[in-house]
């Protein structure tokens, strides 16, 4: 049967180690073009910054997508063309909060960084390294005024600091949900653990968000969750700001009309770029660098999703802007990091659906990109069994919904795999295989959640007795299962406990029947909305199951992980593709 083979390789779980690969295999389009980066594991709200921590005269990139999470890419363009290169997830494994920023803040010629402290105060970690090799260490666990204060910074906003004025002091910028800026300076002779406050209405601005595209009269403006950038947009020596509001669709640019050293800025915004200005989902958030070495800025920008459906930016969502000539700014990419993106929310299963010998790559998404419902997107393996090579090939035709979790393995005895699909509902549908990627629908509700919803099925023969059994996750995290009381031909799942002793995930459960350690019986490794997946040990039988959580086992994978095992390169152990939160896929190669 195919869901046992895709447990069936040799593996010995203390010798595996699991090591997070962004390519390794290749993937191509519904176009035929090769991703970069295939398994980043997708963006949804991107917040980028351009530094160069290793000092060999480029810019890098940092990216946040997850509270706590700070992705590292190294700028490398020694094949002569501008490239970044994943390093790592979790950049020093810094705990940066809801956001970070890079700037020197001691004035040491290094670069220091600020991030959120739970919940919104601001920490402080200096540099002790040096340009080209950071040593982190904690300034100041929370920002301080002169007298002591701590400096309060609304979480959902992403402050700013630079020298707004040109007095060498440095300055904290801190948008407020009204829609003013709050300023703070550095005092002469103190350090970066203390700003002292300058006024909590900057210039009077007051940025009311102008809901682009709404109706007159049904949407009133707002002002709510935003960031910002300090630069010098129209090159005029001065210090301008970007603004990006969770109630403004485009970038807002607050000119400077005074001098560097006397700022004065005008108080009718005007849409950025002048030229040709950007439209999106809402709450962008900017960030400049001189990205092509000219010598003049150049403009990332991560969508984070507001006001104005942020469904339709869940897979274009990180611009690169050019300044072709000065003040002219060029769109470039919307996608500055491509890789699978399928939305939102993704599940991953793996069959040979073609029967040609190899695993392919289903992906099940909450919602897709730009549309009202999930989807089930096949990657076809056109390579071979050990040297795996995925295209995407299209949608399989299943009945729309949300929140689609597939399974296959071979319910009616016919050799081929079938479908069981989890959605947001509390009912799991079977799909039977017909052949040539076709399914049609045996049964709307094979069976019932009997509490909960966002049903994730998994199947295995759990009891021994030839056919497949159900193990199914749900919202609350409760782990179920179904005894297949049918028989290999005609299934038929009968409730036998919602709950399986010993195995406790958190919310989001996406349970994998896996033989993880090839002694002949089925353990369990879960998913969640925490995205660790861990390891129940099957320490009874093949026949007379018992789950023990191993804790030496653990895989650090993405929010809302949703896993798939199987030998994708045919080096007989078991390699893991991982859907979640952003939409993604998120390969760890078994070594």
């Amino acid at each position: 049967m195919i869901a046992l083979l895709l447990v069936a390789a040799a593996l010995t779980a203390a010798d595996t180690q699991y090591v997070r690969r962004v390519d390794g295999i290749p993937v191509r389009d519904s176009a035929g073009a090769n991703y970069r980066f295939p398994f980043l594991g997708g963006l949804d709200r991107p917040r980028p910054q351009l530094i160069d921590i290793d000092a060999d005269g480029d810019l890098d990139l940092f990216l946040q997508e997850y509270t706590g999470w700070l992705q590292f890419f190294e700028r490398d363009d020694s094949a002569g063309r501008m490239r970044y290169i994943w390093r790592t997830d979790r950049y020093a494994d810094l705990p940066v909060g809801e956001w970070s920023r890079f700037v020197d803040a001691d004035g040491d010629g290094d670069q220091d960084m600020f991030s959120e402290a739970p919940y919104s105060f601001i920490r402080w970690y200096r540099n002790d390294g040096s340009a080209a090799r950071a040593q982190w260490v904690l300034g100041a666990d929370s920002l301080r005024d002169p007298a002591g204060e701590l400096i309060f910074a609304d979480r959902q906003n992403i402050p700013q600091f630079g020298d707004l004025d040109c007095n060498s002091r440095l300055d904290l910028m801190l948008g407020r949900v009204d829609g003013s800026i709050t300023r703070y300076e550095m005092p002469a002779g103190s350090g970066p653990a203390s700003f002292k406050f300058l006024t909590d209405a900057f210039e009077n601005i007051k940025i009311i968000g102008q809901t682009f595209g709404m109706p007159a009269g049904n949407f009133p403006s707002m002002h709510g969750a935003n960031t910002m950038s300090i630069m010098d947009v129209d090159n005029d020596g001065d210090q301008d700001i970007l603004w990006g509001d969770f109630f403004e669709a485009g970038l807002l640019w607050i000119v400077n009309d005074g001098t560097c050293e006397l700022p004065q800025m005008r108080q009718e915004f005007v849409r950025f770029p002048p030229n040709d200005s950007v439209m999106t989902s809402g709450y962008n958030a900017p960030f400049a660098g001189d990205l092509d070495g000219d010598g003049d800025l150049d403009l990332l920008m991560g969508v984070l999703g507001g006001a104005f459906n942020p469904v339709q930016t869940a897979r274009e969502n990180l611009y690169r802007f050019e300044q072709a000539a000065p003040g002219q700014w060029e769109l470039r990419t919307r996608r500055l990091l491509d890789g699978i993106d399928l939305g939102t929310e993704t599940v991953t299963a793996l069959s040979d659906l073609d029967g040609d010998g190899d695993l392919d790559l289903v992906v099940g998404s909450k919602l897709d990109s730009g549309t009202k419902a999930g989807s089930l997107t096949l990657f076809t393996n056109e390579g071979s069994a050990t040297q795996p090579s995925f295209r995407e090939t299209g949608k399989l035709d299943v009945e729309t919904g949300y929140q689609m979790a597939p399974a296959f393995g071979d319910l009616d005895g016919d050799g081929d795999p079938d479908l069981l699909l989890g959605s947001w509902r509390d009912q799991v549908a079977w799909y039977r295989n017909e052949g040539g990627m076709k399914f049609t629908m045996a049964d709307s509700a094979a069976f019932k959640l009997s509490r909960g919803s966002h049903a994730s099925p998994t199947l295995g023969d759990l009891d021994g007795d030839g056919d497949l059994d159900v193990v199914v996750g749900e919202n609350s995290g409760e782990v179920g299962w179904f005894r297949n009381v049918g028989g290999k031909s005609a299934p038929k799942f009968e409730l036998v406990s919602d709950t399986i002793g010993g195995v406790t995930p958190h919310r989001r459960s996406a349970p994998r029947l896996v033989d993880i350690d090839a002694d002949g019986d089925l353990d369990i490794v879960t998913g969640d909305e925490a995205g660790e997946l861990a390891l129940y040990r099957n320490v009874g039988s093949a026949t007379e199951f018992r789950f023990q959580r191993d804790s030496t086992w653990s895989v650090r994978a993405t929010p809302f992980a949703a896993p798939a095992f199987g030998d994708i390169d045919g080096d007989g152990d078991l390699d893991i593709l991982s859907g979640g939160a952003s939409g993604g896929v998120v390969f760890h190669e078994a070594r």
